[in-house]
């Protein structure tokens, strides 16, 4: 009986011991630096952040802006691609990042009826970061993306781009109708439009017809369906207060800066010197060129070539790099022009994501077409010119072009009457100029007008036979982590590369 009692007693004390630990657990094992509560606004301001941020630099020299003579540093310009990650990027940086955070917000307020303006704000943004995706790649996961969290569901099926496509108008339509003025809105935690109610409708209904000409080319009436739904609703970013844009900040963390900006500064431009380049990176011969030979007056703006070590920015020595030098630096290095640190390379500069001049483009376009009639292409093409130089003095004193200068460009490169092709030949061209430095938006519209004409580059030991590329790369992590259904769209694709025709540009 002693022994029982005295095991008896043990057994007590250890289980009065593992209550008293029990009761301190929770607490123990609780992060107090983080949240199991999703705050709506700080998870956007973050999706903002980040789908504004996540692009394929590398198009910079694709759309012949820049080059380099380093081999490595230059595979969007000589299409030599053996090792890195660039091709992947926006793909792999979106689905952890921006939509999953997007489809946190949109589940933490699509319930609550006094949040509907959130919600639709959020689902806005949701195709604008979707839309970027299956621009560069193609069919890839829509319908069960973002639902590892949820629904652990970590190997997504591809959906099609002409259905993704579908969904995405159908968002926008949706959303807008959703806005209530009497509601709350994300006011401040909202960096592109600070919660303005027009301002976002007019966005999604400028998305509507971006995401409407691009389908030109495998659905003609369709495209003609939604370009004329977003030009009815009369509200389109038109004005120079409208343009989505998010303006950074010169210090603090990373991520408050300009996110072009940083990387052209840390890619080669931080010494600010002309030579000491660590990429090799200037911009290229045809971007100048073209600038110098229109007597475009951005080219100041935009453009500087370091004489005595100092940034000088006189039209008349500026001088673009050829795309063509073998990997070796020239000895005439320093003469070749590169970003102005003054617009360009400012880490405060605004990122513009969807602007008036751009805008103005398509509706020349749908002019061209016979599928608009508020304004003759010409008029609107000219308003999209004057708005694409107006819109440098977002980026500080040095970015103003005097309103002299403007119409005198405008005047000299008025729109001309020609055939159809002629005259959207004409606009891609401006185009080109005018939405630099979204070089992808270029490469999405070059990618389906064929305009500007760019001239490949048949450099050797290129993977793509001196072709330009049609879409970017499905990453790796996909093939090994998602195996079947990257088969299956690499299948359906015709195969993972970088010269197969996408649904948008058969």
């Amino acid at each position: 009986m002693k022994k029982n009692l005295t095991t008896l007693v043990i057994a007590l004390c250890g289980l009065s011991l593992l209550t008293g630990c029990d009761k301190g657990f929770e607490d123990l094992n609780t992060n107090p630096d983080a949240s199991n509560v999703i705050r709506p606004e700080y998870v956007f301001t973050k999706s903002q952040y980040d789908a504004a941020g996540n692009m394929i630099t590398g198009l910079q020299g694709t759309m012949q802006y820049t080059t380099s003579y380093n081999d490595v540093a230059s595979w969007g310009s000589k299409y030599i691609f053996n090792q890195g990650t660039a091709p992947y990027t926006v793909f792999s940086n979106a689905y952890p990042n921006e939509i999953n955070e997007i489809g946190e917000v949109i589940r933490a307020v699509e319930k609550d009826p006094a949040q509907v303006n959130k919600l639709a704000v959020a689902r806005i943004w949701r195709v604008y970061a979707f839309s970027k995706i299956t621009d560069l790649y193609g069919d890839i996961p829509y319908t069960q993306a973002g639902l590892g969290y949820t629904q652990s569901l970590f190997k997504p099926k591809y959906d099609a781009q002409k259905d993704i496509y579908a969904d995405m108008l159908s968002e926008l339509e949706k959303s807008v109708a959703l806005f209530d003025a009497s509601k709350a809105t994300f006011g401040a935690a909202d960096l592109v439009y600070g919660g303005d109610i027009t301002k976002w409708k007019k966005f999604a209904y400028s998305l509507m017809l971006r995401l409407g000409m691009r389908m030109t080319k495998p659905d003609a009436a369709l495209a003609e369906t939604w370009v004329k739904k977003a030009i009815a609703a009369n509200l389109l970013v038109t004005e120079d207060a409208d343009i989505a844009k998010i303006t950074y900040l010169a210090s603090g963390q990373v991520i408050n800066q300009n996110p072009l900006a940083y990387w052209m500064l840390n890619s080669d431009y931080l010494k600010a010197d002309g030579s000491s380049n660590p990429e090799g990176g200037k911009f290229h011969e045809t971007f100048i060129n073209y600038l110098k030979k229109t007597g475009d007056p951005r080219l100041p703006v935009l453009s500087v070539v370091y004489v005595g070590g100092k940034p000088n920015n006189d039209p008349a020595i500026q001088k673009g790099m050829v795309a063509t030098i073998p990997n070796t630096k020239p000895s005439d290095f320093v003469t070749y022009s590169e970003p102005n640190p003054a617009t360009l390379l400012k880490l405060n500069a605004p990122m513009l994501m969807l602007t008036n001049a751009e805008v103005n483009f398509y509706l020349a376009e749908a002019a061209v077409r016979g599928w608009y009639t508020g304004k003759t292409a010409a008029a609107a093409y000219d308003a999209g010119v004057k708005a694409s130089m107006r819109q440098w003095a977002l980026f500080g004193a040095d970015g103003v072009i005097p309103q002299a200068s403007i119409d005198a460009y405008a005047t000299a490169n008025a729109l001309k009457t020609g055939t159809t092709d002629s005259q959207l030949e004409q606009i891609y061209n401006q185009f080109w100029v005018s939405v630099f430095p979204n070089s992808q938006e270029v490469f999405l519209n070059w990618r389906r007008t064929g305009y500007p004409a760019l001239t490949p580059n048949n450099y050797p030991g290129n993977i793509t036979g001196g072709k330009i590329f049609r879409r970017m790369l499905y990453p790796a992590s996909e093939e090994n982590l998602n195996k079947e259904n990257y088969n299956d769209a690499a299948g359906k694709l015709g195969g993972n590369t970088f010269l197969t025709q996408m649904w948008l540009d058969k």
